[in-house]
């Protein structure tokens, strides 16, 4: 998404934001909560609040045994416990996540984030924790193969993403119109009905959801110029010491083989 629209989306919902959170953290309605404040704290003791989105499967979702999961919310926990801090892991939703961060509401965002030079501008981010494409999909079975037949029809778009900048970006060379959505399950369902051709979506996110039987197929891939890394983002210039102990954390379970094992867990071979 361009860097205009971002700003005004982030902007349009901040005022919202701190009840929409509080709300969320009075709720305790994920585990990684309970796991994060079982953590033994850092040196001042303070608990960090966490923004993220609500579903982004694989990289955070609610199971089937109504628990909130994925490798974002794993690879925090596992950083913090390697690390010894504590955190509270609040989902509210990609853009609110953001605004949240922005009003000074979340101390950190972690939301499968791409770290792109405009958003480097605002937030300092973490060493990457995973390379990501970007993607098209359709319903299966659909007569639309490939970006060419896309023309004169409505695609949906997730805002606030990489794969919805990419859109964009080649929607006057292909003829269509964007839809926007705050959540990928929103943008599913539109291509599931009919109501939109096609939805733009990060790979492995539209890869995990096609293997889980979510009725799209992919039919375009861009792995290039809209491709991007994953990760934790803070405000420029707050929080330096989570930065640091999250970029030696991730280290520290890459070499002893725990980031691979979360990654497995939740991505097909």
């Amino acid at each position: 998404m361009s860097a205009s629209v971002s700003r005004r989306t982030f902007l349009g919902i901040a005022g919202g934001a701190a009840s929409v959170l509080g709300l969320a953290a009075c709720g305790g309605n994920n585990a990684a909560s309970d796991d994060a404040n079982a953590a033994s704290g850092d040196a001042d003791g303070k608990t960090y609040l966490v923004a993220t989105d609500t579903t982004f499967a694989p990289f955070e979702f609610t199971n089937d045994q109504n628990e909130f999961v994925g490798i974002d919310v794993d690879l925090l926990a596992a950083i913090a416990a390697d690390q010894g801090f504590k955190y509270e892991l609040n989902s509210l939703g990609f853009d609110a996540a953001v605004a949240a961060l922005e009003s000074n509401q979340a101390d950190a965002v972690i939301a499968g984030m791409s770290i792109t030079p405009e958003r480097e501008e605002d937030y300092d981010f973490t060493d990457s924790y995973y390379q990501s494409s970007v993607c098209a999909a359709v319903k299966a079975g659909s007569d639309v193969k490939g970006l060419e037949d896309l023309k004169g029809q409505k695609v949906a778009g997730k805002t606030g993403t990489q794969s919805l900048s990419w859109a964009e970006s080649i929607k006057d060379e292909y003829g269509f119109e964007i839809t926007y959505f705050d959540t990928s399950d929103m943008m599913y369902q539109d291509v599931q009905t009919g109501n939109s051709a096609a939805c733009f979506e990060d790979t492995p996110v539209m890869e995990y959801g096609v293997a889980q039987g979510n009725g799209l197929e992919i039919v375009a891939k861009e792995e290039d110029e809209f491709a991007s890394p994953y990760g934790l983002a803070v405000m420029k210039g707050k929080n330096p010491e989570l930065v640091e102990m999250f970029n030696a954390g991730l280290a520290n379970i890459k070499e002893s083989g725990e980031y691979d094992e979360i990654l497995a867990k939740y991505l097909e071979a």
